[in-house]
């Protein structure tokens, strides 16, 4: 049996899918390999394809043990999609890349090894994408998107729409949930008191499929969301220390 199909493994890794049956086999080889020796689980999440993704899910499912998919009955967003992976994980630690392959699972160890290396110090590392293989529209959307929520939020990420991150999944868990959460979670790891770092990661060209977004329709959802965060951060109220007393 293939290294990584414990009953508790070390990492979970989680990915979201939807109409991706060009990739989805692959992108479940490539992190397998990525991952050889290392105990984990892959769980990806379909959301409703109407192609043949989760046929070829299963088929991938042949090849390596470790891997579990799960199948949403409606299309619900990534953001569900990936909460619903998270919770159904089995490991403490999580690592999560967008499932149109263009997040380089390769990258995934040296996120993981960073986060382990602080000692507890540390609940995410996100990465953040370097020569990104995109259009230049989207491109500068990106840019324009980013500049705004860094000044609004403060949270010190320059790209927080890159997929790959690798986090505590009882710090995750502990953050508010709405839909297109996976886009502001360095500031809503800030707001609950976690720390965060960043670290480059590779970038690819989309080789199968489409995307699900419009640089407007993205725009559109942004603003909303944005201000919900900012509404979030102002109602927030820290503790400090939670002892237990006897």
């Amino acid at each position: 049996m293939e290294k990584g199909s414990p009953t508790n493994p070390a990492l979970s890794v989680v990915v979201p899918m939807y109409n991706e049956e060009g990739g989805a086999g692959a992108l479940a080889d490539e992190i397998a390999a990525a991952l050889q020796g290392l105990d984990h689980e892959i769980v990806i999440v379909d959301d409703a394809s109407t192609d043949q993704t989760l046929a070829a899910l299963k088929a991938a499912k042949v090849r390596h043990p470790q891997l579990r998919v799960l199948r949403h009955e409606n299309n619900a967003g990534q953001s569900r999609a990936l909460r619903t992976g998270i919770l159904a994980a089995r490991a403490p630690m999580v690592a999560t890349l967008d499932g149109d392959g263009q997040n380089d699972p390769a990258d995934i160890p040296a996120l993981y090894r960073q986060i382990l290396s602080s000692g507890g110090g540390l609940a995410m590392v996100a990465g953040e994408r370097q020569g990104r293989q995109d259009s230049a529209a989207k491109k500068f959307a990106s840019r324009v998107a980013n500049a705004i929520r860094k000044r609004l939020l403060n949270d010190g990420a320059a790209d927080t729409g890159c997929g790959l991150k690798v986090f505590r999944r009882e710090a995750f868990l502990s953050l508010p949930y709405f839909d297109h959460l996976h886009r502001y979670l360095p500031a809503l790891m800030a707001r609950e008191g976690y720390e965060t770092a960043f670290a480059p990661v590779s970038h690819r060209a989309r080789a199968h499929g489409a995307s699900k977004y419009t640089n407007f329709g993205r725009a559109l959802v942004a603003v909303r969301d944005l201000m919900g965060v900012v509404w979030l951060n102002a109602r927030a109220r820290r503790p400090g220390k939670i002892s237990e007393e006897n």
